[in-house]
């Protein structure tokens, strides 16, 4: 995995010796949407990969496309995996409610109802085949283990651990072409996350957060919501999906 720091540094020539490819997980949240600004800003070629899983914040597969538009990735796949059939979660299954209004200290403590099982193994999985597919050289993902709601499969352990898998698991690897895995901001705080993301331009109006939405809008009170508010204030910027004129 790779440091943030690495941003200005110009990109492994990628098999064939042109720009690399990469495939990025796009989820059309704050983290996600930064990962892949960051990516395109060293110059690697992106295709996305979005996931209908039957969340409960749906609202983020349209983000999803629009920041996609927004960094002119043209190879975008929307995919369906219904992971609502098993539930036991608080985004795939109506009956559990999310929580509202807890505190930092609370967010930081234990894995919450919004964790989704095994979400990230799923996703990486489905990234991987298609960064075979696509023949890229990486996948890109946002996870962050700083300020996030404790999901063990954001840690950089975790995804040490699936990289090793894959090159095991898929053609490239076993010819000797293992995939990159980057990171970019496993060991950010979201305000350094949004800073990065200011700093390259990124539109955060096209992102949402939010697990418990109405109508689009944040609800403004889940731990999603509490943790991208809490960056933007010591980023000392404003967050312009806040913006009322967006929902007039």
């Amino acid at each position: 995995m790779e440091n943030v720091d690495a941003i200005a540094a110009p990109p492994r020539a990628g098999q064939g010796g042109g720009p690399r490819r990469a495939v990025v997980l796009l989820s059309g949240g704050l983290d996600s949407a930064t990962a892949a600004a960051w990516a395109a800003a060293r110059g690697l070629e992106l295709s996305a990969l979005s996931i209908d899983y039957g969340q409960r914040h749906r609202v983020e597969l349209d983000a999803a496309r629009d920041v996609a538009r927004a960094l002119r990735i043209a190879d975008h796949v929307v995919t369906r995996v219904d992971l609502t059939a098993f539930g036991g979660s608080a985004l795939t299954d109506a009956a559990i409610a999310v929580p509202h209004g807890r505190s930092a200290a609370e967010i930081g403590h234990g894995i919450p109802v919004t964790y989704v099982p095994a979400r990230n193994t799923v996703f990486l999985a489905l990234a991987l085949a298609m960064a075979e597919a696509r023949a890229a050289d990486a996948i890109v993902l946002g996870i962050n283990a700083v300020d996030y709601s404790g999901y063990p499969d954001c840690r950089p352990e975790y995804l040490d651990a699936f990289a090793r898998m894959a090159t095991l698991a898929t053609k490239a690897g076993v010819e000797g072409r293992p995939l990159e895995f980057l990171a970019p901001l496993v060991d950010l705080s979201k305000e350094a996350i949004i800073r990065l993301g200011l700093s390259l331009g990124l539109d955060y109006g096209l992102t949402t957060s939010c697990y418990d939405p109405a109508a689009g809008r944040p609800c403004g009170e889940c731990d999603s919501c509490r943790i991208r508010a809490a960056g933007f204030a010591a980023a000392g910027a404003a967050d312009p999906r806040l913006d009322p004129t967006r929902w007039r």
